[in-house]
């Protein structure tokens, strides 16, 4: 299995290189030069099987034996879910009136990132071990990313991670699973900005093609192939709980409600979609709307600003994984999609051709939610169900309570959930309602915290760079004071 840029302009590369790179050296992102397709009888089978075996079957389609023979797959991933607190790791709960959940978020840090960036990680100390190297992981988090990240590798000898978060826009629980790890290999930037400001830093850095070899740097952010292979498993999953019968012809369609902010789990829906997962998309954003936008009107460009919502996570103008979504629509055309993005990233603003436009409109619908909304769903699931939801999964939910009291005929629905309402007592409190918060959240208000402050007006580039190679320098004089 090779895969190739979306632009292009970068020599094609096997799964260890996509994991370790993120960003193609064009700029485009990592995609499969082709898609396995699925048969009737496979989707037959993988459908009673659990999430984890989901999860490996999906992923020895997409890394070759040669480079992770199929026993240690099967063993990195076993490893990768073991602490989750949930037998199922992910769970479908059934709720009154039609609404399937999917809880993605019974891992550490109580957000669908667990699911993926534990498996990364794996994957990444697998190569790491056997090629003898250390890395360095620069990640940008709205939210959940970091703290996922940093649970995957906190304490590893052959990795430094770097996280910058955007201070004081996420909650106050998010903030302090970051900044309460105090491990050797854990760095945490708290930058006065929003997550698309703070993700400027990290392209430049990225941009600079021989610092990055000089110094092993690599990123976790979703645009990383690994994470959205891993995600793709969500979709598998919630079709095959909620597909009322395998044996009909054609196979019946179930419709899966994807909130969604740089688009990750989105752009692992359509690729599901291409195999041949019979599944209709719906994306549901907040109030930062460029993708409902881009769907509806072609209309891919940036607002003024971002708007800080009750769905902070989601807080995101440049959804980057729009990217692999234009290339599988436009046929895997690299001209075109290389055109659009480069247009994108110097003026903001891309009208969709035509053609394009429309093949996303049939692929996917769209809905952006207010924070109105959002407490509305919040309170209406709580009377209906008692069953908190947090603000990002109230955003799919509200699409489904819309459809269902439309009362059209629909196929069966599943609105993912990407995180636990434990992490957004604000959110909780503002829709009426009582949070349930776990002792070991509770517990974090207890625990010392570092944080470096990246200020307005200072070289945010020129201290991550500084951070990057002051950690190279302590690592040679380590490796020079070892014993021979």
């Amino acid at each position: 299995m090779w895969y190739v840029s979306t632009r292009g302009m970068a020599p094609r590369v096997d799964f260890e290189g996509a994991l370790f790179s993120g960003y193609a050296p064009d700029g485009g992102l990592y995609m499969p030069e082709e898609l396995p397709q699925l048969d009737r009888e496979t989707l037959r089978q993988w459908s009673v099987v659990s999430y984890p075996s989901l999860v490996k079957e999906l992923c020895s389609l997409f890394i070759g034996p040669e480079l992770i023979p199929r026993d240690d797959l099967n063993d990195l991933i076993d490893r990768a879910f073991s602490r989750f607190r949930h037998k199922e790791v992910v769970h479908l709960s059934r709720l009154r009136n039609g609404l399937n959940v999917l809880e993605l978020w019974h891992g550490v840090t109580y957000a669908f990132k667990d699911l993926s960036l534990c498996c990364a990680a794996r994957f990444l100390q697998y190569f790491l071990e056997k090629r003898k190297k250390h890395i360095t992981v620069v990640v940008g988090t709205s939210g959940d990313t970091g703290s996922a990240a940093i649970e995957s590798v906190q304490g590893a000898e052959n990795v430094d991670l770097i996280v910058l978060l955007p201070k004081g826009r996420c909650t106050k629980i998010q903030e302090l699973q970051m900044t309460t790890v105090l491990r050797e290999n854990v760095h945490v930037f708290g930058v006065e900005g929003n997550s698309d400001e703070l993700d400027e830093p990290i392209k430049a850095v990225f941009a600079d093609v021989a610092f990055v070899k000089e110094h092993n740097l690599m990123s976790l952010n979703s645009v990383n192939w690994s994470r959205v292979l891993v995600q793709m498993a969500h979709h598998f999953f919630a079709y095959f709980r909620c597909a009322p019968a395998l044996d009909l012809h054609p196979l019946p369609p179930v419709e899966v409600v994807v909130p969604s902010g740089a688009a990750g789990n989105l752009a692992a829906g359509f690729i599901a979609q291409k195999m041949g997962l019979p599944i209709h998309l719906v994306v549901a954003v907040n109030y930062n709307d460029i993708i409902h936008r881009t769907v509806q009107r072609g209309d891919f460009s940036l607002s003024e600003a971002v708007k800080p919502t009750l769905a902070s996570a989601m807080d995101i103008q440049v959804p980057y994984n729009m990217e692999r979504i234009f290339w599988l629509l436009a046929g895997s055309d690299s001209q075109v999609t290389r055109a659009l993005m480069e247009q994108f990233e110097r003026t903001g603003s891309v009208s969709l051709p035509k053609e394009l436009h429309s093949k996303l409109s049939e692929a996917v619908t769209s809905q952006s939610v207010s924070d109105e909304a959002i407490i509305q769903t919040m309170g209406r699931c709580w009377e209906e169900n008692q069953y908190l939801l947090c603000p990002h999964s109230a955003v799919a939910v509200s699409y489904h309570y819309q459809q269902a009291d439309r009362r059209q005929p629909s196929p069966p629905r599943s609105c993912l959930a990407p995180a636990s309402a434990a992490k957004f007592p604000e959110a909780v409190l503002a829709a009426g309602l009582t949070p349930e918060t776990p002792a070991e959240i509770l517990a974090l208000e207890h625990k010392e915290a570092r944080c470096t402050p990246m200020r307005k007006g200072d070289d945010w580039t020129r201290m991550l760079r500084g951070l990057i190679e002051d950690l190279s320098r302590q690592r040679q004089g380590r490796f020079r004071k070892a014993p021979a």
